[in-house]
């Protein structure tokens, strides 16, 4: 069994324990793979993966994408990180051609000039600190890399369900367009696209000239 991510302050990240329990039952009772796929790939226009490029998948869950994701990219490579032990376990007994690794990336090093695109799907708001992840994710990019930010969901919409849901995701946020316009330029990062509306969320980011 995968040791749990610790925070800064050496305690459990909450939210790796509210996914663990979610883990078992997450394709069946959350959202739906077949859905989640076919919604993607009609923003495939936005994402824009090309084949040979190598990805970073940021909080693949079960990895309901990360099999599509490889089909993309192939024969480039994907690597699919997640803080939840069983939600990577689950991703494991999917046989996907993806590497997958336990890790935080609040904290856990990824790399550096490692990656195309680093792709953030339903995940960035779970970043406890998302200033020390985009400099992370920062470092992993090459020169020309991108950086991605994708709901199936605008933030108004994303913000208010996970504060009804509450507990260790209550306070889980998109940020605005100016709090994310500074978190990348920290890192060195500029927006090249955003797009916020009803059933949509979707950031790209490159680096600053």
């Amino acid at each position: 069994m995968h040791e749990a991510p610790k925070t800064v302050a050496g305690d459990v990240d909450p939210r790796a324990a509210f996914f663990n329990e979610l883990a078992p039952r997450w394709d069946e009772t959350g959202q739906d793979p077949c859905e989640t796929v076919m919604r993607v790939a009609e923003h495939a226009e936005l994402l824009r993966l090309a084949a040979g490029e190598d990805l970073l998948e940021v909080g693949c869950g079960t990895a309901q994408l990360t099999g599509w994701l490889a089909s993309r990219v192939s024969p480039g490579s994907v690597v699919a990180v997640d803080f939840a032990p069983a939600m990577l376990e689950a991703a494991h007994r999917k046989g996907v051609a993806a590497d997958f690794r336990l890790a935080d990336v609040c904290q856990d090093e990824l790399g550096e000039s490692c990656y195309d695109v680093v792709l953030c799907f339903h995940s960035f708001p779970h970043f406890r600190d998302q200033a020390a992840a985009v400099a992370n994710l920062a470092r992993a990019l090459r020169d020309a890399g991108r950086l991605l930010v994708m709901h199936l969901a605008g933030s108004a919409q994303i913000n208010a369900f996970h504060d009804q849901v509450g507990g260790a995701v209550g306070g889980d946020h998109l940020p605005s367009r100016d709090r994310f316009e500074r978190l990348l330029a920290a890192a060195g990062l500029t927006i090249r696209q955003h797009i916020d509306r009803e059933g949509l969320f979707f950031l790209e980011a490159c680096r600053s000239l």
